[in-house]
């Protein structure tokens, strides 16, 4: 009998609000959506970032909205993306942060767009969250950004991806989601990428972070999970997308679809249907 492992969902409303620029949705109107979302089951609920306002506008209330989430009775963690090491200390003094991810682009050009670094300076950064990360008992998602292709002209194959992969474990990172930034990703690059990597780094724990249009989720989510990834990351009606790619928002992976795929296959997610359907009526009223 194969025993699988239990499939982790990670709900994102911040890739789904980040890229919103016609207007700022207000802070209560963020606290009551992602206190719908605490009583779903996601494994980890990206939620937020300590990032620049000038950058991502959209997110200079993540302090406001976490003290008024309510988590007495949710089993949710708590991600918080940072993009430096002072975003990294904001977020550590906060005890109800569970993660800190920080997108590390293997594209010179995307890396200098997304955080306004150079990788090299990019590497010295992570290694600096990670340590703080350790002293202060969080722990650290790393992205690798354009991890299935690049538009930016940068070289790209998957010998580089692996490259890249075997650098961050080394640095100690535990936790690798390999983020197709674009929607590039074909299901052939998506499988054979992770039935290469999941077995050569057995203490690592693999993501999917996938953009997707409407007519390839499949393709994306059956291809990931055939080749053994049981992390999925993923937004509610696939809002959300990149506000830093080079292309219009492709939109996230839509929660829905992962739900409706491992529901069908059977996959234990430890989600609760009633409490999703709350959640997605909730979305209307953000989006």
């Amino acid at each position: 009998m194969i025993v699988m492992k239990q499939i982790k969902i990670i709900e994102c409303p911040r890739d789904a609000m980040q890229g919103i620029k016609t207007h700022f949705i207000p802070t209560e109107d963020k606290i009551s959506y992602l206190n719908a979302l605490l009583k779903v089951g996601f494994d980890t609920i990206d939620f937020g970032s300590f990032v620049s306002p000038k950058a991502i506008p959209q997110m200079r209330d993540t302090a406001q909205v976490l003290s008024g989430l309510d988590l007495s009775k949710s089993k949710s963690k708590l991600l918080a993306i940072v993009a430096n090491v002072r975003g990294a200390n904001d977020a550590i003094s906060f005890p109800e942060i569970n993660y800190l991810g920080y997108p590390f682009s293997i594209s010179e050009n995307f890396q200098m767009r997304n955080t306004g670094k150079t990788i090299k300076e990019s590497l010295k950064i992570l290694e600096d969250i990670l340590n703080l990360a350790t002293i202060h008992d969080k722990k650290v998602v790393a992205y690798l950004s354009m991890g299935f292709g690049n538009p930016y002209g940068d070289p790209w194959n998957v010998d580089i991806v692996a490259q890249w992969t075997e650098t961050l474990a080394n640095m100690g990172v535990e936790i690798l989601s390999l983020s197709d930034t674009i929607g590039v990703a074909s299901g052939e690059i998506i499988a054979y990428l992770f039935k290469n990597l999941i077995p050569l780094y057995p203490d690592i724990e693999f993501g999917a972070h996938l953009h997707t249009n409407p007519n390839h989720w499949y393709n994306k989510v059956d291809a990931a999970f055939n080749a053994g990834c049981y992390r999925f990351d993923g937004a509610i009606r696939g809002y959300g997308g990149c506000p830093m790619a080079k292309d219009e928002l492709t939109g996230n992976m839509p929660t829905e679809k992962l739900i409706t795929y491992f529901t069908a296959k059977k996959v234990l997610t430890q989600i609760n249907s009633l409490s999703f359907e709350t959640a997605y009526n909730e979305a209307f009223k953000v989006f």
